[in-house]
């Protein structure tokens, strides 16, 4: 059992670091390195100027990977699984993780000021929602085998709750993704990066209702 409290009423059964969070926790450094790296060295005050530009759009890409991170990390800390299913999931997502860097930076260089047309626009906002929705899906996935074995794990009824709140919020998130992309391709002319963009403050809302949805059930607990 590992020494870290447990968090909002759950019990911890991850232990020691396992292999497969090991190499999860590699595959996400290397996300972050490929953020930087895609960076040129600048050769001039010019250059050293234009990569600073730079720094608001990294640092919402880091924010994104770093959340991706703490919710596995989360995960693997609540229910401690090295089962196949889980080891297969969290290749699939390290998998969608590293195809989603790119686009992920690409899309806030864009959206901060770059130079990008109206189409392409239109379908990097595609390209990121269903990135978003791939990604989240396959969290969702990883909470639903977990809740699967939850006799096996022995997850009281508080446990057993708050995984599937989990799993409602992790469905949110992938289904504003969705909704991101759809909305970008609405004939609303220029107001279609608007709609695209503001729709993922609902993450806002979503987590909010979990998040009072668990002080409820603590305080009936």
């Amino acid at each position: 059992m590992s020494d870290e409290p447990p968090q909002a009423g759950f019990r911890n059964r991850g232990a020691d670091i396992s292999r497969v969070e090991g190499f999860a926790d590699c595959a996400f450094g290397f996300a972050v390195t490929l953020l930087v790296v895609s960076l040129d060295v600048p050769r001039t005050f010019a250059g050293l100027v234009a990569a600073l530009q730079g720094i608001p759009a990294f640092a919402l890409s880091f924010a994104i990977l770093a959340w991706i991170w703490y919710t596995q990390y989360r995960f693997f800390r609540k229910y401690g699984l090295e089962d196949v299913t889980t080891v297969l999931l969290t290749l699939v997502l390290l998998f969608v993780v590293l195809c989603y860097v790119y686009p992920l930076k690409f899309l806030y260089t864009a959206s901060l000021g770059g130079s990008v047309g109206e189409h392409d626009l239109r379908l990097l906002f595609v390209i990121y929602g269903v990135g978003v929705a791939a990604t989240f899906s396959v969290l969702l996935l990883m909470h639903a085998n977990a809740y699967r074995q939850r006799d096996r794990l022995g997850l009281d009824a508080l446990e057993r709750s708050d995984t599937r709140i989990a799993m409602w919020e992790l469905a949110g998130v992938a289904a504003i993704g969705l909704l991101s992309g759809a909305l970008a391709q609405l004939p609303i002319g220029a107001n279609f990066a608007a709609a695209a963009g503001f729709v993922y403050f609902l993450n806002g809302v979503v987590f909010t209702v979990g998040a009072r949805r668990r002080r409820q059930l603590r305080r009936g607990a």
